[in-house]
Formats: structure tokens, C-alpha cells, sequence
């Protein structure tokens, strides 16, 4: 479950390096999304969008995860690299549960994918293009889906969302 949108930087412990990952992460609600991929595949520049999109900012470039919980690096918190302009503070919550994972590949993914789930979460991983202008549609109709507030017939989730 998302919580407190923070303005500032206040206090966030720091965890051990095993459980910092190099992603990022937003928050819809209380559906968390991991963005994974290797450096310059395009985490920070879909986050921006996301964020853009109504999303929450949890964590820029370093996620610590605790099980299926992510929240940011206690020197990180509330901090967002915009390529080209900087690193600029945005408005962040504290933490946050992976609903989904999303993979980053410049490869087309396939039409109709075979269900996977994240080792670090238990979550569904969405492969997608950050590229494509659908791509953070995509993520809120998986995210709907994960909800069950739609109904997907064949892909991600397997047979039928849960």
C-alpha cells in the first residue's frame, strides 16, 4: 500500500546493499511498479511519464527492496534525473508494494506473452519498449488488470487475470 507523499527529505533508514537494486519505481494507488532494465535502457525517462501521468515517485535510479516492498535510498528520496536539464526534487512517498514489474527492452515484445514473475517480488513482469508512446498506457491497463477491474483473456497474467 502507497503511503505519505513527502515534500521534503525527511529521515529514510538505509537497508543492506543486497536489497538495493538499480530500477525505478512509481506508485498508482497502492500498485507499485518496478522499472528494471540495464543503465541508459530508458527507467528514469518512463518514470518521468509516469509521473506525468499521475503516478507517485518512490525511487529514481536505486530501489531497496524488502520482499515485494520498495521504497528509496535514505540519500536518493525525492530525487528524479531528468536527462538533459538535471537532478530535480519532486513530491515522493515513502514506500510502496510491487503489483508489477516492468522489464525495459528496445526488442519488440511478444504479442502474446507467457506469464513470468520477479524473483526479488513475486510480481507479474510486463516486458515493454520505454520507447512507444503506449508503453505507460500499457502499465495502467496491466495495473488495471492486476486490480481486476478489466479482463485479460490470454498473456501476462496466463488464462484469464486473477
Amino acid at each position: 500500500m502507497a503511503t505519505l507523499l513527502h515534500e521534503t527529505t525527511p529521515e529514510v533508514p538505509d537497508s543492506t546493499a543486497d536489497a538495493s537494486v538499480h530500477a525505478s519505481c512509481a506508485a498508482r494507488g497502492p500498485q507499485g511498479v518496478l522499472l528494471t532494465g540495464p543503465p541508459g535502457a530508458g527507467k528514469s525517462d518512463l518514470l518521468l511519464r509516469l509521473l506525468e501521468a499521475g503516478y507517485d515517485l518512490v525511487a529514481d535510479d536505486r530501489v531497496i527492496l524488502e520482499g515485494a516492498r520498495a521504497r528509496p535510498p535514505a540519500a536518493l528520496a525525492g530525487l528524479l534525473e531528468v536527462r538533459g536539464l538535471g537532478i530535480v526534487a519532486r513530491g515522493w512517498i515513502a514506500a510502496t508494494d510491487i503489483a508489477l514489474v516492468v522489464e525495459l527492452s528496445p526488442d519488440r515484445p511478444d504479442r502474446l506473452p507467457h506469464p513470468r514473475t520477479h524473483d526479488g517480488t513475486g510480481a507479474p513482469v510486463l516486458t515493454l519498449d520505454p520507447r512507444a508512446a503506449s508503453a505507460v498506457a500499457k502499465i495502467g491497463i496491466a495495473l488495471d488488470c492486476l486490480a481486476g477491474t478489466c479482463e485479460l483473456h490470454a498473456g501476462l497474467l496466463g488464462d484469464g487475470a486473477p
